[in-house]
This record gives structure tokens, C-alpha cells and sequence, in this order.
């Protein structure tokens, strides 16, 4: 039997070597038979012996060391399908295909040159590996084939034996836990297999009704965010094209990676460093179309982890009614969103008890304080505890309280806080050139994507669907143009346009979410009119309370033929009741949802990849998804 070499991943990737009877070496010095490029790689790194009837793998004493499916080997029998990992290079062995392979070189040649097998391999690095990294990866590999090499870098990421998984929290990562609601303009879009391995049975629920980013009959879906992030890197670590690389991609040191790259996707969130590295190609981002007065807006949330015991119906009702509170959960379990004004954002902040000093890592990093054993929210990482939590009185303690009854849940099932913040830019351009072609290595074009491209307001899952939309763009965008030709501005017309398109549809949409305006049309914040709110001294309790009850019984009467179990009057009425003066004007005062703005047309992709959808192995009907369709508007 013969056997041959596979490049899979690195400069080699599509190259083929095959093994004859003189071993077969890797290393740096020009004089091995596989040259690797990697500067991790030993100049005589490792071989390939024959050892009776069996072919070896040793390590020839080098730095960084050799692995054979992920596992730091010394001496290692190789078997068709092991993967070697020489710096951060990787082979495969495998039963050579003779015929296809040596062509025209005699069997008695010990070594035959490499040759591309199938075509050109276009190679990709992408910055971050959350879920519109790892889906982009995916999608990729599902459109391209082995014609692409894909390496994704992640600083959260270690690995475990042959396996790369999520650091835990001892390893310094705090894993997100909100539920998100994913589109079906989106989540139809990814390869079947995803769709299966995301939605399985019990691992999501249709909390929402379908609106304009329904298609073909399936509204939106609630998932967790650990669960997307998980099923995603357990199928990339099961690809032979996919290469994970657990430790945070840094370009300026990374040069070399780069130079081999075809194409470089900026995936590591709204403060990417990568992109910041490339500023000068993306160009700086704009925050004066989102401002007032000069100033940008921002809006600060406070994360409240909970478990409600409320109906989806009710809970939809409760949020799209007001602008203060917005829960999202998976069967009652996830975050309730608290929009705080400034204020009330001055006091998020926690205090080391021992050093006694305030530390500002809730609001700033930020950072997850979870329930202790004595009932307080404290900060494993920065020791400190949530500060509003402890003060006996604090105003903004008892309005989390309060949102806490307005929603079903009892004070013990809030088991962590945390806070964001939220600003949007304008981004001049999402597709730049980063360096040209050289007689050596080919041209490297970079693309941001997610929220290194847009970071969009505090409507769960908002991002995630404008990341993966772009992720599917420029997977499209990419297996359409790739044909071995250097890659040129042209090719990325289309990407480009979906990507401005994206940008105006949903940040507009949250500039809604963020903005009001009164009587007079002048606008002001959301978060200022509930500040106003609440200073009023002069409310009339029963004229919020009905204020309310009107409101969401026009939001009922839209919903009820879409959402069976909607609560009565008598049922709201006791949930207002329950509320003191000020958080009802602070719900009246916010005002409700505008749902004529959430509605409305979306940014449809297949318009600009029409050929491309139909040859992607588009969904499977309802049994691959598994739910009923759901029809109807925006809430």
C-alpha cells in the first residue's frame, strides 16, 4: 500500500507529498523534504520512518514539539486520517490515490514534488472565534469545499487533549449566558447540518411572534449563547479544514500568518483590537450621526440573570409595553435588561471589601458578579461586590427590585449582574485591501464582520442576526469568486452593499430604540425621559396605571390571534398595582416599543446572491428545523 502527505492547513494546504522508501522530514532548513514555513517549527522539526511495516512519526527534539490529532507525540504509528501538527502547520497521512497523484513520477521516486490536488486552496485567518467567526468558518468549508484552509484564533479558548474548548471561569473567561433570539432570515441561511445540530429538541423555544425578518413561514427562535458558541466549536473541531488556535490573534506579531492569508475576517467584537491595528485601511468610525446636542448617545444596561415565572405571553407583553424592562428567556430563564438612566449608571459600580476602594469592572470591562454563598454579588475576578446590592436604601437597588416583581421573579432567582454599554458609529468601509500581492504571497483582503463591523443596541440577539448575515455575505461573496486569480476590490461589490445596507437597516432601527421625541418633534433619549419621569412630583397614580392598561391592551389585541394565553385586564391590573409611583411613571414615562419601526422591510441578502442560494444546499423543509410555521407582523 502507498502512502502520501496532505498540506491541510498553512502554506501547504491542497499540496500533496508521497512517501516512498528514505523517510520523509519537516522542519525550516531548506534541506528537509517538507519545507514548513512556521516560525514555531524546529529547523529539523520531525520525520516519517518505515519501521518494519509500519510508518512513524518522530520528533526530532524540537521546541515546540509535534502532535498527531492534537495530542504532543515523540514516537507515534501513523494510521490513515491522523492528523500532524509541525509549529502551526497540518498534515494528514493518508492511502495514496496513485493514479491522481504521481501521474507522471515513477514508483521507485522516493519523494514527488507537491502538486495541488484539486484546484487552488484559498487560505483564511479569522480574529475571534465567537459565533460569527466559527459560523463564517462553517459556512466555508459547507460552500467551498477543500478548496479552503480556514485557522481561527481565540484567546478564550485552551485546549483539552486533542479537543480546543471555552475556558471556564477558574481560566479567566466568564461565559455569556443570555438567551438571544436568532431570526429565520438568518438561521435558514446556515448550512442543514448547523441548523440540526443548533436545534435540537429542547435547546430553544418560539417565545416571539414572526415578523419581517420571518421567511418561508418560521418565526424567530430564543437559544442561549453558550449553546450557539458550543455546538459551533464542537463542529470545527471535528473539520479537517478548520484549524483552531487557542490564544488570541494579534496582527502586528502575526505578520507571517498574514502574508500567507488570502483573506483576513475581523471577527473579535465591537472593541477589535485587529481592526483598530487596520484603521488606516477600514478608516475611522463616525459617531456624529448618532448623537444629540453634539454628544453621542449612550446607553447603559444593567444585566440581571433571572428565572421568571411568567408565560412567554405575558413576558412579550410586559416588554413590548414599555422601555425600561426587556426580558428574554428560554422556558423563564435568562437576562431582564434594566435601561438605567445616568444617574442611576453612576452607581454601577462594585467595592473591594478588604482593600475598600471602588472598582468600576462591572460597568467598564464588564464583568459578571454571580450570587455568593452569603447572598452577595461579587466579581471572581476582581474580588469586589456589587456595591448597590449592599447599601441598605439604594434608590437603584429597590427599581431592580421592582422590575424583579413587574416580571415574576422572586428576589432569590437573580443569581448575577452584570452591565453593558451601548453606542453606535458610523463605519466608512467593511472591505479593505491590507497589503498587495508579492512574487512570494498573495494579495491579503480583510473584512470586519459582527461587531467589529456594526455593534448593535440591546435587543437580544440584534448582533448575533447582523453578524451572521455578514458572516453569510461574504461566505457567498467568497465561493463565487474564488477561482485560484488574485482577489481584487471588485469581487467584494456585492459584500460591500449588504454590508452598508446591514448598517443603515439596524442601526436605524436602534436609533429608534434609543431616541424619542416629544410634542414639539424635538428629540430626546429614552433614558432622559425616564429620568424626567421619575422626578415628576406631581403624578396621578391611577392615570399611569391606566395609561398602561390602554396600552397594552392595544398591544393584545394585535398579539392575541399569534400568542394564545394573554394575560386579562384583572391580571395586568394586580401586576400594576403591585408597583410603586415611581417605577409606573418611569414605564410610562419611557414610553412603549415602536413596533412600526422594528417592523418593516429587512435587508435581504438573496437578492444580491441568488445563484448562490440555490446551489447552497439551502434548509431542508420543516422536518430539518424542526417547528411549526408561524405567519404574522412585528409585535
Amino acid at each position: 500500500m502507498t502512502f502520501e502527505i496532505v498540506g491541510r492547513e498553512g502554506p501547504r494546504a491542497g499540496q500533496r507529498f508521497l512517501f516512498g522508501e528514505s523517510p520523509v522530514t519537516f522542519g525550516r532548513h531548506k534541506k528537509n523534504s517538507v519545507v514548513v514555513a512556521s516560525q514555531l517549527a524546529s529547523r529539523f522539526h520531525a520525520e516519517i520512518v518505515r519501521e518494519g511495516d509500519d510508518h512513524v512519526l518522530r520528533d526530532r527534539g524540537s521546541s515546540n514539539g509535534t502532535r498527531v490529532n492534537g495530542d504532543e507525540v515523540h514516537h507515534r504509528v501513523l494510521r490513515p486520517g491522523d492528523l500532524m501538527t509541525i509549529g502551526d502547520e497540518t498534515f494528514s497521512w493518508e492511502t495514496a490515490q496513485v493514479a491522481d497523484t504521481v501521474a507522471d513520477f515513477p514508483m521507485t521516486q522516493m519523494f514527488v514534488r507537491p502538486s495541488v490536488a484539486k484546484g487552488p486552496v484559498l487560505n483564511v485567518t479569522v480574529a475571534g472565534g465567537g459565533p460569527v467567526g466559527l459560523a463564517f468558518a462553517l459556512l466555508l468549508e459547507h460552500l467551498i469545499g477543500p478548496q479552503v484552509a480556514v485557522t481561527v484564533h481565540d484567546g478564550r479558548w485552551t485546549r483539552e487533549g486533542s479537543r480546543v474548548v471555552w475556558k471556564d471561569l477558574k481560566q479567566g473567561n466568564v461565559r455569556r449566558q443570555q438567551v438571544v433570539t436568532v431570526q429565520s432570515r438568518q438561521f435558514l441561511n446556515l448550512s442543514e447540518q448547523i441548523q440540526e445540530r443548533l436545534f435540537t429538541p429542547g435547546s430553544y423555544t418560539e417565545m416571539w411572534p414572526s415578523g419581517a425578518d420571518s421567511i418561508r413561514g418560521y418565526g424567530p427562535r430564543n437559544i442561549r449563547i453558550s449553546h450557539v458558541e458550543d455546538v459551533l466549536l464542537e463542529m470545527a473541531n471535528e473539520s479537517q479544514r478548520i484549524r483552531l488556535v487557542p490564544g488570541r490573534f494579534d496582527a502586528a506579531q502575526q505578520q507571517g500568518a498574514l502574508e500567507r492569508s488570502h483573506v483576513l475576517a475581523i471577527c473579535d467584537g465591537s472593541r477589535s483590537r485587529t481592526r483598530e491595528h487596520f484603521a488606516d485601511r477600514f478608516g475611522r468610525p463616525d459617531p456624529s450621526i448618532y448623537s444629540l446636542d453634539g454628544e453621542q448617545v449612550e446607553d447603559i444596561v444593567l444585566g440581571l440573570r433571572v428565572r421568571s415565572d411568567l408565560s412567554d405571553a405575558t413576558t412579550v407583553l410586559l416588554t413590548v409595553a414599555q422601555n425600561r424592562f426587556l426580558l428574554n428567556s428560554l422556558r423563564g430563564e435568562g437576562f431582564l435588561n434594566m435601561r438605567l438612566t445616568d444617574e442611576e449608571a453612576r452607581e454601577v459600580v462594585g467595592i473591594d471589601p478588604v482593600r475598600q476602594v471602588f472598582e468600576q469592572c462591572i460597568a467598564s470591562r464588564p464583568c459578571v458578579m454571580t450570587r455568593d454563598g452569603h447572598g452577595d454579588f461579587s466579581c471572581s475576578t476582581h474580588s469586589s461586590l456589587f456595591l448597590p446590592a449592599l447599601v441598605k436604601g439604594s434608590a437603584l437597588w429597590k427599581r431592580v427590585r421592582e422590575g424583579l416583581a413587574f416580571f415574576g421573579v422572586a428576589e432569590e432567582n437573580l443569581s448575577a449582574v452584570t452591565a453593558f454599554r451601548l453606542s453606535m458609529v458610523q463605519q466608512p468601509r467593511f472591505s479593505a485591501q491590507l497589503r498587495p500581492a508579492t512574487p512570494s504571497s498573495p494579495s491579503t483582503y480583510g473584512f470586519l464582520l459582527g461587531d467589529a463591523a456594526n455593534a448593535i443596541h440591546f435587543w437580544p440577539g440584534r448582533g448575533l442576526n447582523s453578524g451572521l448575515a455578514s458572516a453569510i455575505s461574504l461566505a457567498r461573496s467568497l465561493s463565487s469568486t474564488w477561482k485560484g486569480r488574485p482577489l481584487r476590490d471588485a469581487d467584494f461589490t456585492r459584500h460591500e452593499a449588504v454590508m452598508s445596507m446591514l448598517q443603515y437597516r439596524h442601526k436605524s432601527r436602534a436609533w429608534q430604540a434609543m431616541v424619542n421625541t416629544d410634542q414639539e418633534g424635538a428629540a430626546y433619549t429614552i433614558k432622559a425621559g425616564i429620568a424626567r419621569s421619575m422626578a415628576a412630583q406631581d403624578g396621578d397614580r391611577e392615570a399611569d396605571v391606566k395609561t398602561l392598561l390602554e396600552r397594552m391592551g392595544s398591544i393584545r389585541s394585535r398579539l392575541s390571534a399569534r400568542i394564545a394565553g394573554m394575560p386579562d385586564d384583572a391580571d395586568l391590573r394586580a401586576r400594576l398595582e403591585g408597583l410603586d409611583d415611581t417605577t409606573l411613571r418611569s414605564l410610562v414615562g419611557g414610553g412603549q416599543w415602536d413596533t412600526l419601526t422594528v417592523g418593516g422591510e429587512e435587508v435581504d441578502i438573496d437578492i444580491f446572491y441568488q445563484e448562490e442560494a440555490l446551489s447552497s444546499s439551502p434548509a431542508k423543509e420543516r422536518e430539518a428545523v424542526g417547528a411549526a410555521p408561524a405567519r404574522g407582523n412585528a409585535p
